[in-house]
């Protein structure tokens, strides 16, 4: 009997397969209700569309793609004021206005798609290839021409696997994964402030000493829809100063994010004398912790070491609920690296429609990626 491999594609999750979420077990971000948060809050520059891959009628595969154009975007990231961001930010807006993701834009790491274990991953990447070709068609019919297609985020390891499928693709590497390990022996702060070295010892006191007179407080769904304003102030001050940037939260996202996922979604409000001053959000994912987005006022972040203080009570809660593992993503590594993450490099696949830009796409990527310079940070005895 003869196999045959299709895909469809879903712009809707209400529309999915209804075993879709068996492919998506180890992986929040690939489940329904994560990808209906995506649909009903997506950034207003993103649209999102899902793939089913098949083999004969049975669903084998999953994944996830998002479209940006940067018609709508009023900002590609406001902090370095220097020839080459003025260079990067002409190119990004002349040359690659209309950007394919195949993966999540919002977050860090494998977040592209799931093959079933006893599926010919090879085939099923093969297909995907042709449900990207098939995307790329639809939105050129549509007078959107894909300028860069880009599939993100892989281990080293991970990304072997779709090295043949996508020769035509330059495998590139950017800012790595921050992640902390917990030690199976912690069972409480305490045991994580005890391991480290007495320099980062001083200096969780010292950051928890200045954080006096900030309370913080879990918020409920009502309290995120009543505050939705501050929230989004505070978080659109730290992402238009951030070096780069492709997308803007819309303003209901983080309440969105609430009412479906409910308590696997974690919203912390910092406030001085009731006025909210920063946020942080984190997501349940397994084992895993994955940190999210976050907001906070500057002066008061300075004056108050919020953002070093959020990082310790993230540590703090995961260790205390039993995660093994923390995601810190990417940004900010070398104060990440200061409290015990470490950095993991990710790879991607990137290929421009322009036949002679792609072939220059590695010097090009290299010349307008930011560079980030730090110096890793060992805070463990």
């Amino acid at each position: 009997m003869s196999t045959t491999y299709s895909f469809n594609i879903y712009n809707s999750a209400a529309l999915l397969p209804v075993d879709w979420n068996l492919l998506a077990s180890r992986n929040i971000f690939m489940t329904r209700e994560y990808l209906e948060v995506l649909e009903k809050s997506a950034p207003v520059n993103m649209t999102c569309h899902f793939i089913g891959i098949f083999e004969n009628e049975n669903l084998i595969g999953i994944a996830l793609a998002q479209f940006l154009f940067s018609e709508k975007l009023q900002s590609f990231g406001e902090r370095d004021k220097c020839l080459k961001t003025s260079v990067r930010n002409f190119a990004f807006k002349n040359f690659a206005s209309h950007v394919l993701f195949v993966g999540n834009n919002m977050l860090t790491g494998q977040n592209a798609f799931s093959i079933a274990e006893t599926a010919n991953k090879p085939q099923a990447v093969k297909v995907l290839h042709k449900a990207i070709h098939f995307l790329k068609k639809d939105f050129k019919s549509k007078g959107k021409k894909v300028h860069i297609t880009s599939i993100k985020d892989f281990s080293a390891a991970e990304i072997d696997l779709l090295k043949d499928e996508f020769k035509n693709n330059y495998i590139f590497s950017t800012q790595p994964n921050m992640i902390f390990e917990i030690n199976e022996n912690w069972n409480t702060e305490q045991d994580y402030i005890e391991a480290l070295s007495k320099k980062y010892r001083d200096q969780y006191k010292r950051a928890r000493k200045k954080s006096d007179g900030v309370e913080k407080r879990k918020m409920s769904l009502e309290e995120i829809i009543e505050h939705e304003n501050t929230i989004y102030d505070l978080y659109f001050h730290v992402a238009k100063n951030a070096p780069f940037n492709t997308f803007f939260l819309a303003k209901n996202h983080f309440r969105t994010f609430k009412e479906i996922l409910k308590d696997k979604f974690l919203f912390y409000g910092y406030f001085i004398e009731e006025k909210l001053i920063g946020f942080n959000t984190l997501i349940k994912n397994g084992n895993d912790m994955d940190t999210y987005f976050l907001g906070y006022d500057e002066s008061i972040q300075r004056e108050k070491m919020l953002y070093l203080n959020m990082l310790y009570d993230m540590i703090a809660y995961s260790i205390n609920q039993g995660f093994r593992t923390i995601v810190f993503a990417r940004t900010a590594l070398e104060i990440k690296s200061s409290v015990g993450a470490k950095p993991v490099k990710m790879y991607g696949l990137i290929t421009h429609s322009n036949p002679f830009i792609n072939k220059k796409m590695g010097k090009i990527f290299d010349y307008l990626e930011p560079k980030i310079e730090w110096q890793e940070r060992n805070p463990f005895k």
